[in-house]
């Protein structure tokens, strides 16, 4: 459920060109994180809304749309947040 409600809350506030969610949760049995509830999870995603955006800023606008999520049901979230120029550039640009 959480990937789904993840899934929506990140569509609804970036209409995003591409999203990817990677639940990675299960590789981290035992972990304290995961002992209270929270998932491990990655994300890619391109929107227009990076455009011109910092990494910080693009990082605090999708724990933003993710509220309190980043409470409880996640613990651990990876992000690669693109805007759709840099698409193509790769990450090591």
């Amino acid at each position: 459920m959480t990937v789904e409600t993840i899934r929506k809350l990140l569509t609804e506030t970036f209409q995003p060109k591409a999203l990817e969610i990677l639940d990675d949760s299960a590789s981290h049995a035992g972990h304290a994180g995961a002992r209270d509830g929270g998932g491990h999870y990655f994300i890619t995603i391109i929107a227009d809304a990076f455009e011109g955006k910092t990494l910080v800023k693009r990082h605090q606008l999708i724990y933003g749309a993710l509220g309190d999520m980043m409470k409880q049901e996640i613990h651990a979230l990876g992000i690669n947040a693109l805007s759709p120029s840099e698409e193509n550039k790769g990450i090591d640009q």
